[in-house]
């Protein structure tokens, strides 16, 4: 096997950032960020939640444990986040952007439909030799 491009192992880490948030531990989902990362989201009046921005893998994965302590999203909530329509730009050795389309569903186990559609603007840094998310800005819709 060929080792991965910069840009396919970004991808794969999106894929895995996406799994993880719906599936996966807490700790798995904030290892993808950089120890400084920032991840910004709007509000989202159908699910109950404020505009948000979280500095850290500390202040990140409270975030994470807020949404699922409110049933919103991980193990047990029958939720997917899909990530498509990916770009990746390579800027140098260490650094790349990425934009996507995420679609978010709810009742997966049973009625799955659809509850948020948006777009994701990332950077990304190289750090301890893999690509991680160093900033998240969500837009809906």
């Amino acid at each position: 096997m060929q080792p991965e491009s910069p840009a396919e192992q970004i991808r794969t880490t999106l894929a895995r950032i996406a799994h993880l948030a719906d599936t996966g531990t807490v700790e798995d989902y904030v290892e993808q960020f950089t120890h400084q990362a920032e991840w910004t989201m709007p509000a989202n009046p159908d699910r109950g939640l404020p505009t948000q921005v979280r500095r850290g893998r500390e202040e990140i994965a409270a975030g994470v444990r807020e949404r699922r302590s409110a049933g919103i999203q991980g193990p047990g909530t029958f939720t997917r986040h899909v990530t498509t329509a990916i770009a990746v730009d390579v800027t140098s050795e260490t650094t790349a952007r990425a934009e996507a389309v995420w679609t978010f569903y709810i009742d997966t186990a049973t009625a799955p439909r659809l509850s948020g559609v948006g777009s994701y603007a990332d950077e990304f840094e190289r750090e301890d030799g893999h690509w991680r998310l160093s900033k998240r800005v969500i837009a809906r819709g």
